[in-house]
Order: C-alpha cells, then sequence, then structure tokens
C-alpha cells in the first residue's frame, strides 16, 4: 500500500527525482539504490520518482527500470510514493513501460512529454491519454520543454485534467505566468519540477516539489513547504534564500553528474555514469564543493 494521500497532494509535498546507482563496472546497484532510497525517505522525502531523467532514464533498459522500480518499493514502498518514470517518445513503449510498473507495483507513472519528435498539441493529448488509460495508477505529467522541445499548453493541461488518472503536473516550464494560469484553470496537484523556482511555484499554487537537490537538503525542502504551508512565508523565504547557492551548484553542469559527485562526496551510493554522460571534472567537483558549504551542506 502506497503511503496517504490527498486529492490536493496525491504524492505528497517534497519528493526526489532519485539517481540510479551502478557498480564500479557500470551495472545496476540494486543494493545501492535500496540504500540510497531509505535514506532518501528517512531524510523527509514523501515520494521517489524512479527512472526519471535524473535517473538516467534514457540508458536504462526496459528490465533494469523494472527491477529497480521492484527493489526500490522493497526498501521504502510502505513509507513512501514510489513513482515510475515510464514517458518515452513512442506511445506504444510508454503504454508497455505503464503497464509493467503497474505489475510491479508502483504507486504512479511520470509521464513526461514526447521528446524530439515535436508532435502538435493533439498528439500530446492523444499520448498522455493513452498511457493514462493503459494502466489503473494515478499519472504526473512532466512539462518541459527545454529537452522536449514542445510545452504543454494550458488547454492541452486543462483537457488533460479531465481524466480521472491524470491528477498532477510536474512543471520545468520555468514561466510563473504560464503556470498561474494553468493552476487556476486545471484541476491539477502542481509540482515544481525546477529546483529554483520551489518557493515562487508555490506562491502561485504549486503543492510541492519533484527535487533534485532533495538528493543533499531534503531537510531544508521539507522545512521550506511546511513553513510556506502554515503561513510562515517570512521563514520559507529564508531557507528559499539560503539555498539559492545549492541551486545554483547542483545546475552548474548537467544535473545527475553533480548530483552522482555530491552523494559520492558524502559517502552514500551512486557510482559511474553511463555514456554520454561523464564524470564531473575535478575542477567541477571543487566548485561543487565550495557551493554545497555555502548552502550549509555537511560533506
Amino acid at each position: 500500500m502506497a503511503p496517504t494521500s490527498t486529492p490536493q497532494t496525491p504524492f505528497g509535498r517534497v519528493l526526489t527525482a532519485m539517481v540510479t546507482p551502478f557498480t564500479a563496472d557500470g551495472a545496476l546497484d540494486l543494493d545501492g539504490a535500496q540504500r540510497l532510497a531509505t535514506h532518501l525517505v528517512d531524510a523527509g522525502n514523501d515520494g521517489l520518482i524512479i527512472n526519471g531523467t535524473t535517473g538516467e532514464s534514457p540508458t536504462t533498459s526496459d528490465a533494469e527500470k523494472t527491477d529497480l522500480v521492484r527493489a526500490v518499493l522493497e526498501a521504502v514502498g510502505d513509507r513512501a510514493h514510489v513513482v515510475a518514470g515510464v514517458g518515452t517518445n513512442n506511445t506504444h513503449h510508454s503504454i508497455e513501460l505503464a503497464r509493467t510498473a503497474e505489475k510491479t507495483g508502483a504507486h504512479g507513472l511520470l509521464v513526461v512529454t514526447p521528446y524530439y519528435n515535436k508532435p502538435p498539441q493533439e498528439g500530446l493529448y492523444r499520448h498522455f491519454t493513452a498511457v493514462a488509460d493503459a494502466a489503473e495508477l494515478p499519472v504526473m505529467l512532466y512539462d518541459i520543454p527545454g529537452r522536449s522541445g514542445v510545452p504543454i499548453t494550458t488547454e492541452t493541461l486543462v483537457r488533460l485534467a479531465e481524466h480521472p488518472r491524470i491528477v498532477a503536473n510536474k512543471d520545468a516550464k520555468g514561466d510563473l505566468g504560464r503556470a498561474s494560469w494553468a493552476i487556476s484553470r486545471a484541476d491539477l496537484a502542481w509540482y515544481s519540477g525546477d529546483d529554483m523556482l520551489n518557493l515562487p511555484l508555490l506562491s502561485v499554487g504549486a503543492v510541492g516539489f519533484v527535487s533534485v537537490v532533495g538528493h543533499v537538503v531534503t531537510p531544508d525542502l521539507r522545512a521550506l513547504v511546511d513553513a510556506f504551508v502554515s503561513g510562515d512565508v517570512q521563514k520559507a523565504t529564508e531557507i528559499h534564500q539560503k539555498l539559492l547557492p545549492v541551486y545554483t551548484g547542483m545546475f552548474r553542469t548537467q544535473g545527475v553528474m553533480t548530483t552522482k559527485a555530491a552523494l559520492t562526496l558524502q559517502g552514500l551510493p551512486a557510482g559511474p555514469l553511463r555514456a554520454p554522460m561523464v564524470e564531473c571534472t575535478s575542477e567541477e567537483i571543487e566548485q561543487l564543493k565550495i557551493d554545497l558549504a555555502a548552502g550549509g551542506v555537511q560533506l
């Protein structure tokens, strides 16, 4: 059973898009994944996104994705929402992944906008509804035009919100104006997918975060959202400002690179990256140490 949720917060408030640990020879590290998942939930995450971009999903096989979801469910499935990334730019493949994730026991699905092939809005609508129809699981859309090449327009989000299983949106559009309109019109739980905009998106109606920096600052993110929800906007702002060096430092280069470097510095499971991703340079790691220290992260 997944943890308790509400229509307003179907996946909780604080989720981390978890990296996929690999062994030194590049194989899937399931033991490491379970230890990392446990660490993240102990730190205060309500849920984990597995097999997202930060989980290097473009370079893991379907079988590895299934094994990873199963392992994380075994480790924390009774304490956190385990949401499986199943989005691809192939609708039929995404449907297969959704059905497999459901059989494996995932609590929800993350479905990213089809990337590279740049479908029109009607194509997006049909893609998302087909995946949502394929499994009896709640769906979080993932709107990230910087990667996909195509935004989900407000009108399309409003249409998609009519589907009974499409319940949330991860917003990495970076546009507070569009987010404001979409939140006001679409009956979807809104999650920030851009850490620098965590607090600003709360201010226009978001309910929580799907975070990358949650790997290293989950307690701060929990304190931020709890303060905001309780009405202590000044405290939330102070935490936001404290975290600015972390937000900046973790995205000086590609996020999974810096995240795995940060986890390694903390002695947590991470391992190497799969090509075409590469390890941070020594100079990048030194800068990361400075950024994390400036945000109060202990290494």
